[in-house]
């Protein structure tokens, strides 16, 4: 079964419960969730003005394609109160795809691995607690490596 790695944050509201929300559903969805990070508190990426992020990592294995992943967020993502705004802006929660297996996927709809991931603490330290020797498949650097080269 595929192996994928996912990143959750949440700004507004009740960050951790979004989080831990996320989690539940992503469960519900045929998600199966075999690790995950500790939730830790972060700066704004991007857009500055705006409350900290609570963010944490998962693993899981799941049988959908990424694009039937990337619907189950999107479904997720609403159910939980996203609504669309600028983009890096404060949002209720954000789930994003950062690896599947070593799939390399560019669509307007999807970048997989995540292409943002190497420049992300938010992403890579809870990242790095769950898969210090994942290896990104694009830039072959490891998400240990990755996160001491930021």
């Amino acid at each position: 079964m595929p192996i994928v790695y996912l990143s959750i944050g949440s700004n507004l509201g009740r960050r951790q419960e979004n989080c831990e929300r996320a989690v539940s559903l992503l469960s519900e969805n045929g998600v199966k969730i075999t690790k995950r990070s500790s939730m830790i508190e972060t700066e704004p990426w991007g857009i500055k003005d705006q409350p900290d992020f609570i963010n944490m990592a998962v693993e899981a294995e799941t049988e959908k394609n990424p694009e039937e992943l990337l619907g189950i967020i999107k479904k997720i993502e609403a159910e939980i109160g996203r609504e669309e705004n600028i983009q890096w802006g404060p949002r209720v929660i954000d789930i994003d795809i950062l690896f599947y297996d070593d799939l390399i996927i560019k669509t307007p709809e999807l970048g997989i691995p995540h292409p943002l991931i190497h420049e992300r603490y938010f992403v890579l330290y809870p990242l790095a607690e769950i898969a210090p020797e994942k290896v990104h498949p694009v830039l072959g650097k490891s998400v240990r490596t990755m996160l001491s080269e930021l």
